[in-house]
């Protein structure tokens, strides 16, 4: 059978949701779709390619509509949609922040977020550095949440992790200084 790239990216991403991302590797991947690992060279140039693949597509299948009207709802909504796409396959928070660290993939989300700030008629210094704070609280929680979530569930750990409402609170919290400027 002959694959092309959405197969093979769709099929990373079956690995990497049930086995994680330290078993998504190309000789895995070609065998799981019954080729030589050779064969997704013809797809992807390397793994790292393949990783930002994977975290776009995280993000495309997390994608909701957009209601919001105001700037610093639309930051709401963005962050909660990030979060929910990451949170939503093993290793998912590990694999978008990669891919988004390294220039690869997964830029959307930033190019949302300095819209929403720009529209709320912050100075472009503060709009470049409060997207970065938003993604990095964004980051940084729900790969923390997802660790400890896969903790618990492998009985490593009994605590249970900060879910949406700690989520919703730290958000708010750098919102609140983010309108500080837009008042000021």
């Amino acid at each position: 059978m002959r694959y092309h790239r959405d197969d093979v990216v769709a099929r990373a991403l079956a690995v990497l949701d049930d086995h994680g991302l330290e078993s998504l590797t190309m000789r895995r991947l070609a065998g799981e779709l019954g080729v030589q690992p050779s064969a997704l060279y013809h797809h992807v140039p390397n793994k790292q390619a393949l990783l930002a693949l994977v975290a776009d597509e995280i993000l495309a299948r997390g994608k909701r509509p957009r209601r919001a009207k105001r700037w610093d709802r639309r930051v709401v909504e963005v962050c909660a949609e990030l979060r929910d796409a990451m949170l939503a396959y093993r290793d998912g928070a590990e694999v978008v922040v990669t891919a988004h660290t390294f220039g690869l993939g997964a830029a959307e989300p930033a190019q949302q977020l300095r819209e929403a700030l720009r529209d709320g008629g912050l100075p472009d210094d503060v709009v470049d550095v409060g997207t970065r704070a938003l993604l990095h609280l964004v980051f940084g929680h729900t790969a923390e949440e997802q660790m400890a979530l896969q903790a618990a569930s492998a009985g490593a750990i009994e605590r249970a992790p900060g879910g949406p409402a700690d989520f919703e609170h730290g958000l708010e919290l750098v919102l609140d200084g983010l309108r500080a400027r837009v008042n000021a």
